[in-house]
């Protein structure tokens, strides 16, 4: 084959525009040198609801046993259903054709190897990028074989062995797939469990009628919210498209900050495991410490990224770990994410504990309030970050670069990272049961970044704010030559 420039390639997998960025030839090379890297002989292959997943699929599964190996294909799949086959068929890897909440012309794949541990650019995506665009194949002495694979059964087993069944009441949960392919597992999940569902959206179309699927928009929470309300339901839960992630509501229809089910999640757990680690991201952080040490377990930092999250639970054997983006990681999962094993264990909290989700979550809210994830677009992302570092660092009492940079102070702190992929930076603030302390400081570090961005492009210096990170008016006077100093 002749060489090709591949651009679907990311740091963690591929995605990319049907058909300019991956199309059949690139899935087809992709299969071809995932099976020469890995030298792999059985690759479990699904895929999600997307109109061109279905043949991207087939020109991947040529790829791969034209390679050699055998594919076990559980056709039209969430990601977490390709990371479940791999680990329960003990297959040498596994690939998802999946974009998740991509647009609508986007599509992908996730690729795992051996014990669903991720492929990423760090140990072997570069290299079968390589290998694909070379176009320059091992040639196998014979060829793989297809076997369709009937999982959901097994896989809803699976799931139900996270939570005491006989210890959940009648709920009554809101569930939206968004078009997605998360309702085929609810509904397989049904017949099993007490609860009423109240579906929306639930049928599988790749066309998204209502939108591409992403709990993360406001603009896709008011179905979940309307629904919620309208049928008096204890919670509801929303999922992206190829159903990794899911998003809560409480029974008033509110939207939850990802960064609070970890924490509550991290409860349920050491409930059944005391003295556990769990695992946790750097962007929001006190309630979850605060949470693990007081149900006596062990928080463990690690960077964010699914790639790192995975590694630092297995270094630390931790029995959960959990991103503030709706990312859940389970040991018995094989430090996977999951999209279903949440709810459960959150209605499994509510059964027992006979309180309501705002009831298990407010109080949380209320002790740390956040700020929630904002992205700002900037011009040099490096120096505005060394800029509010320069600032800020005479008044923090702790700072780390785990991930970014956090800065804590007594009542509040902050993370910032910049983004790998754009000239972005992604601004994270929490505080110590002050909302108004939180709100004061987000708005100064966004006035901050945007002031900062217009001296970058200006080429001149501006100047300071006349407060202090920790506003105090005694300290204003005294402080602001050197602020000053510190922002030019």
């Amino acid at each position: 084959m002749n060489h090709l420039d591949i651009l679907c390639f990311k740091s963690y997998d591929l995605r990319g525009k049907v058909p300019t960025e991956l199309n059949e030839d690139v899935a087809y090379r992709v299969g071809r040198a995932y099976v020469d890297f890995l030298k792999a002989k059985t690759v479990v292959v699904g895929h999600d609801i997307r109109l061109s997943s279905e043949s991207l699929t087939k020109a991947l599964i040529e790829g791969i046993t034209d390679a050699g190996a055998d594919v076990s294909f559980i056709g039209e799949c969430g990601t977490e259903e390709v990371y479940f086959g791999t680990f329960h068929l003990n297959a040498d890897g596994g690939i998802c054709i999946t974009a998740s909440h991509n647009p609508i012309d986007y599509n992908g794949m996730k690729l795992v190897r051996q014990g669903s541990r991720p492929v990423s650019s760090d140990n072997g995506l570069l290299d079968i990028k390589e290998i694909a665009e070379k176009g320059v194949f091992t040639e196998p002495a014979n060829k793989g074989s297809v076997t369709a694979v009937s999982l959901r059964d097994d896989y809803v087993t699976h799931l139900l062995e996270y939570i005491d069944v006989s210890q959940l009441k009648p709920l009554r949960i809101v569930c939206n797939a968004g078009n997605g392919g998360a309702g085929a597992v609810i509904d397989a999940l049904e017949p099993h469990l007490p609860f009423e569902f109240i579906k929306v959206h639930h049928d599988a179309d790749g066309n998204f009628p209502n939108g591409i699927p992403n709990p993360l928009l406001p603009e896709r929470r008011q179905a979940t919210t309307d629904a919620v309300k309208e049928h008096q339901a204890d919670f509801g839960i929303a999922w992206d498209g190829d159903f990794d992630r899911c998003f809560f509501f409480d029974e008033a229809g509110n939207f939850i900050e990802g960064y609070y089910l970890v924490g509550l999640l991290a409860k349920s757990f050491l409930q059944k495991s005391p003295g556990s680690t769990i695992v946790h991201d750097p962007r929001l952080t006190w309630n979850t410490v605060d949470e693990v040490k007081q149900a006596g377990g062990i928080p463990m930092q690690s960077k964010t990224g699914h790639a790192f999250i995975k590694a630092s639970m297995r270094e630390h054997d931790a029995i959960y770990g959990g991103e503030m983006s709706a990312h859940h990681y389970f040991r018995d999962f094989a430090y996977c994410d999951n999209g279903n094993i949440p709810w459960l264990l959150v209605a499994e909290l509510i059964s027992q504990e006979g309180n309501s989700l705002s009831t298990l979550v407010n109080d949380r809210v209320s002790l740390f309030p956040c700020s929630g994830e904002i992205n700002n677009t900037v011009s040099d992302p490096k120096l505005i970050m060394q800029r509010i570092h320069d600032y800020y660092l005479p008044y923090a009492t702790h700072k780390e670069n785990v991930d970014g940079l956090s800065m804590a102070f007594s009542q509040w702190r902050f993370n910032l990272r910049m983004s790998s992929t754009e000239p972005v930076l992604r601004l994270n603030v929490e505080s110590r049961q002050d909302v108004t302390l939180m709100k004061e400081k987000t708005a100064e570090m966004l006035d901050f970044i945007k002031r900062f961005d217009l001296v970058e492009e200006a080429s001149s210096p501006e100047t300071a704010p006349e407060t202090s990170p920790e506003t105090s008016p005694e300290k204003e006077n005294s402080e602001e030559k050197t602020q000053e100093s510190a922002i030019a």
